[in-house]
């Protein structure tokens, strides 16, 4: 049974960490330049195998000991939120432009750029600490997956308009905060558990 709850933590916390990253300016970059509906299907694709990745690592470290597995996802949290907090601006990345458009082509270029780009990345980890928080992996997994797909979708559809209404640095700032409190949380549970 998934949990709405769950799925929605999850679901926000990964769509503000996603957000400022250099991903979904990439996704930008592909819409711009190739059908969105062939670049949205690729980039959807991987997003999906590193979401599956993930949850299939935060659910082995559900066999630790809770007090094991909150103290490590405290750590982790704290450190994303900081690695959210000394973030720099993002370098624009150098896209290659498929010779053919076709269907196969562009949704391919699209999933092996994701595939590079976001492995091991801090969403990953976040989606892997959360697995083993909650040990409810398919409310996990749906949270994690709809969160990069809609950040995928703003990002390829109208990314320039979202970045100019909200500012980039406040986004980092609300998924930083979150992840800290996430953080903390997870070590008070850690210790008083």
């Amino acid at each position: 049974m998934i949990s709405l709850t769950v799925t929605a933590l999850v679901f926000g916390v990964v769509f503000l960490a996603e957000l400022p990253d250099k991903t979904a300016l990439a996704g930008l970059v592909l819409g711009t330049r190739y059908r969105a509906s062939y670049v949205f299907a690729g980039v959807a694709a991987a997003f999906l195998l590193h979401v599956v990745l993930a949850v299939a690592a935060g659910s082995v470290l559900t066999l630790l000991p809770q007090q094991i597995v909150h103290a490590l996802t405290g750590v982790l949290f704290l450190g994303g939120a900081a690695v959210l907090l000394m973030k720099k601006g993002d370098e624009e990345e150098e896209i290659r432009k498929p010779e053919d458009q076709s269907f196969w082509k562009v949704a391919g270029a699209g999933f092996m750029l994701i595939l590079v780009a976001e492995f091991g990345d801090l969403t990953q980890i976040m989606t892997a600490n959360l697995a083993a928080r909650y040990d409810d992996p398919l409310s996990v997994g749906l949270g994690a997956v709809l969160a990069l797909w809609a950040v995928a979708g703003l990002g390829i559809v109208g990314g320039k308009a979202l970045m100019k209404r909200v500012p980039l640095a406040l986004i980092t700032k609300v998924a930083a905060v979150l992840m800290l409190g996430l953080g903390v949380w997870s070590l008070w549970e850690a210790v008083a558990g």
